[in-house]
């Protein structure tokens, strides 16, 4: 019994201290101390030219001011709210579509603040849960993205959780019951059925990622998504005629991105049904073909992507309403609705380090899915470059040139059809 003792009293030391260190490494204080604040400033200058003799040229000043607070962890919980400002600088010679310039081309960035994210996320060893307004970015942004680009992001009120139950594997769900677009912030007061400042209804979204090949360094070599969006949308329809509520769509699809060597490959599918109380009845497919060539830092790559169109009454073309749309079909933003008879985009393009910076450039030839006529083509070229004087300022140069066919000057489906260029500079601060 003497000799038991000394072991037990051993044995509570070393699990006390054990407590001791647990305790520590899990302070609740954690959640301040190790916290950090963000500052983000954006300055845009736009310059929007539409070959349109009812509607004068846009030129749009805005800043974009965001604070961000990201707490620490306690116990895989932590924290992030973070606020956002758009003001003008100048004269409202531009349609933000909040301000009453309809005499003027489209730049819509609307003045206001807003919380952009204010949420609670609990990590765990497989997986994470977060709870409230939130960023929600799935694969490439084609179907759910934040619509970073614009100086209002797009951000979704709802819970998301994602869990990897074995190694390579991530499944994500999350409902959504409201988007927050970027026409807002907003009090309902200028909304219309295309562009609401808050979308409301039911959403799930569905996706289930498995890289299945990795190389030498642990870099995906083979990777396949399958996912389903369930996009119950009761407040927007697709065009000015349609009915409230014809966004609303069930969105199967599956992805496979495969890399050798210098040389990647992305193929992918999906199909989308009417959803939830849409009127009209889907049925229209997506089709993705890329190719990518990496070659001494510089990215070639060329595609081919297909939204189907439909032979029915009204636009009930395929459409991604969520999507991040400026990153796809051209700069210019010209398809941010697809046209009724659907779209087919062949694009080549580069991405090359030049100078310090990066250079852009991509062309982009349109055409009509249903019927084969030519919508026109794009030209895009951007540079972008950090300047050295002032850590974390970058500056960006960008245009876009649209020339439409003119053959085809109002798209079916109430798309305008009409050349368009635009041009922007940009200053960027992040501390």
């Amino acid at each position: 019994m003497s000799m038991m003792k000394p072991s037990l009293l051993s044995l509570a030391v070393v699990c006390a201290s054990l407590g001791q260190n647990a305790f520590a490494a899990e302070d609740i204080a954690n959640l301040v101390d190790r916290g950090k604040a963000t500052l983000d400033v954006r300055y845009r200058y736009e310059h929007v030219d539409p070959d349109n003799q009812n509607q004068n040229n846009a030129n749009a000043q805005t800043v974009r001011t965001r604070i961000s607070l990201q707490s620490g962890k306690w116990y895989g919980l932590s924290a992030l709210v973070e606020a956002d400002n758009v003001s003008r600088i100048g004269d409202a010679t531009y349609n933000s579509t909040r301000n009453g310039q309809s005499d003027f081309a489209v730049v819509a960035d609307p003045d206001g603040s807003e919380i952009n994210q204010a949420l609670l996320r609990y990590d765990f060893k497989k997986g994470n849960a977060v709870l409230g307004r939130q960023r929600i970015l799935l694969d490439n942004q084609r179907f759910v993205g934040g619509v970073a680009w614009r100086q209002n992001e797009q951000t979704f009120d709802g819970v998301l959780g994602q869990l990897k139950p074995i190694t390579g594997m991530t499944l994500t769900y999350s409902y959504i019951d409201n988007v927050n677009t970027i026409f807002g912030p907003g009090d309902n007061r200028f909304d219309t059925k295309l562009n609401p400042a808050n979308i409301e209804g039911h959403s799930h979204l569905f996706n289930a990622q498995y890289i299945l090949l990795r190389d030498r360094r642990g870099a995906p070599q083979l990777t396949l998504t399958g996912y389903s969006y369930l996009l119950g949308l009761d407040n927007i329809a697709v065009t000015r005629t349609a009915a409230l509520g014809s966004l609303s769509s069930r969105t199967n699809g599956l992805r496979a991105n495969a890399a050798i060597g210098p040389v990647s490959l992305v193929a992918e599918y999906a199909q989308q049904s009417d959803y939830a109380d849409n009127p009209q009845d889907l049925d229209s497919d997506y089709y993705l073909a890329e190719l990518g060539y990496n070659w001494k830092g510089m990215v070639f790559k060329g595609g081919y992507e297909v939204l189907g169109g439909d032979g029915g009454t009204g636009n009930r073309a395929f459409q991604t309403p969520l999507a991040t749309k400026h990153a796809f079909q051209g700069w210019a933003d010209v398809f941010l609705t697809t046209p009724a008879d659907g779209i087919e985009d062949a694009y080549v393009g580069v991405t090359a380090p030049l100078w310090g910076g990066q250079l852009q450039a991509w062309y982009h030839d349109f055409n009509a899915e249903r019927g084969g006529d030519s919508y026109g083509d794009e030209f895009d070229l951007s540079y972008g470059h950090p300047i050295p004087a002032v850590p974390g300022l970058v500056a960006l140069v960008k245009y876009a040139s649209y020339r439409a066919d003119d053959d085809t000057p109002l798209l079916r489906g109430n798309v305008a059809n009409i050349d368009t260029d635009k041009f922007w500079l940009q200053l960027q601060y992040t501390y």
